[in-house]
């Protein structure tokens, strides 16, 4: 793979013979080094040959290997013309971050961690096949699909003013519950609530240090204020939407003889019906996931009330954002000099829009839209605001975590559960979790250093870091 560097942190792979792109990405020396140990490079170079790519095809600092298409790459086709890929969405669908805000300090919080976090890890159903009922029929989830937060806010969960503070307002305009099938809804009848396992966590965390302080003002966060981090997404919901679309696009590259370098970046042109059919599940999806983090939202609300005795509004527990990073929106960009409409792909990437931009909140748009960056198990998260250098060059994108280095096969072997529990309890955080097999998966040596990927983000201009946040609690499956 010929990978040349444009600057200190920016690469390049030249488009060779079937490459419709040339693939640009952000890293360090070290992160690259990073980057090479695995088929990261080769599959955005297999992206490219897929028909008619808009710009770039993009890698994030925190890129690693992915199913077809990798976690942390960005790419675009035309919306009139161009194809629709679910591998360059992902499997969990609108897997994305909540960011809740408190008036509680670290000094409020501590002589109640363990209560608390016992509250939290009681109320909200986390590891593999994690279920909450929640009373709920299909009827319901039909709505939740088609009306999104809003119809969680009739059923009493969270306020109104939530939807400004959510991404598409909490609603992607366009699901249509009839293109999911029966085992997808059947698995997502009693997930709405729960964190599920993997990479997912809930963070109590501290914002430790204020690194844009005009933009933290408008964002509301302040040193010493504690904040509540939620990562999580469409759980089997999603995972079984994506499933059976790939099968769907299986069928339709052989019905339409369409020889692809990898199997794995299946694709139908935006006009054709599979695609149409796959955007409305997904969208489903989307919305699923909207609502999986609200009601979490509300029992972390909750669990505040019964551990401080306070109301959730007295403690100052306002949504800061929610956002998504794995998702298709059709969005305006400029490509060479021409502004065009696109299908804009992230696959473990964050929008991150400039100020004045239309989809930003009004609250958030004279500012720019907050980005929640997560890292891993007992180490720092960011929040950071976009700038005008992702609208110019990633579609309005940045990373959207630290990114592995390590597969959890490997991190079973060598990183003892009991190495990770003494990290943690070193830096006086608590843990709860359901499996010690997730404590060596998702060990902080697994990831890549989010001080670092969040370093090359700012350099390119993609976001500035505006708080850097460190975990007081954590919460995983």
């Amino acid at each position: 793979m010929n990978v040349k560097r444009i600057d200190e942190i920016r690469f390049r792979i030249e488009r060779q013979q079937g490459m419709g792109a040339d693939v640009v990405g952000y890293a360090s020396d070290a992160l690259l080094e990073k980057i090479k140990k695995d088929h990261t490079l080769q599959q955005a170079a297999n992206a490219a040959t897929l028909p008619d790519p808009a710009g770039n095809i993009l890698l994030m600092p925190d890129a690693h290997e992915g199913y077809g298409f990798p976690i942390g790459g960005v790419m675009a086709f035309d919306s009139e013309n161009g194809i629709v890929s679910p591998g360059a969405i992902g499997f969990d669908i609108n897997c994305g971050v909540r960011l809740i805000k408190t008036n509680l300090t670290e000094g409020d919080i501590r002589p109640k961690i363990i209560q608390l976090s016992d509250e939290l890890f009681k109320n909200i159903p986390s590891g593999v096949g994690s279920r909450l009922n929640l009373g709920f029929g299909e009827g319901d989830l039909e709505r939740v699909t088609q009306e999104g937060i809003e119809y969680l806010i009739k059923k009493g969960f969270g306020v109104p003013e939530d939807v400004a503070h959510t991404e598409e307002n909490g609603r992607m305009i366009g699901a249509d519950f009839s293109k999911v099938s029966k085992m997808a809804k059947s698995r997502g009848l009693t997930e709405l609530g729960t964190l599920g396992a993997g990479n997912h966590f809930l963070e109590v965390q501290r914002v430790e240090k204020i690194l844009d302080l005009k933009v933290a003002k408008a964002y509301g966060l302040h040193e010493g204020q504690v904040v509540v981090m939620v990562h999580t997404g469409s759980r089997g919901f999603g995972h079984q939407i994506c499933s059976d679309y790939l099968r769907t696009l299986e069928e339709y590259q052989r019905r339409n003889s369409i020889a692809l370098v990898d199997r794995e970046l299946c694709y139908a042109k935006i006009q054709d019906r599979e695609a149409q059919d796959y955007l409305s599940a997904m969208k489903c999806g989307v919305n699923f996931a909207f609502t999986n983090r609200h009601i979490i939202t509300d029992s972390i609300r909750r669990s505040f009330e019964k551990v401080f005795e306070r109301s959730w509004d007295s403690l100052g527990m306002e949504m800061l954002y929610d956002l998504s990073h794995n998702i298709l929106k059709v969005e305006e960009h400029e490509v060479d000099g021409h502004r065009r409409k696109l299908l804009v792909h992230r696959k473990g990437a964050t929008r991150a829009f400039a100020k004045g931009r239309p989809e930003i909140p009004q609250i958030y748009r004279d500012i720019g839209q907050p980005v929640l960056i997560p890292g891993s198990m007992g180490t720092a998260s960011y929040v950071l605001c976009g700038r005008e250098g992702s609208m110019r060059e990633t579609f309005g994108s940045a990373c959207h975590g630290a990114g592995r280095v390590m597969s959890r096969h490997q991190a079973l072997r060598d990183i003892p559960a009991s190495k990770t529990f003494e990290s943690l309890k070193s830096k006086n955080i608590e843990i709860r979790i359901r499996t010690r097999k997730l404590v060596s998966e998702e060990a902080e040596w697994t990831y890549k250093d989010i001080d670092e990927v969040v370093g090359v983000v700012e350099k390119a201009d993609l976001a500035v870091p505006v708080s850097r946040n460190v975990p007081i609690a954590v919460i995983k499956g």
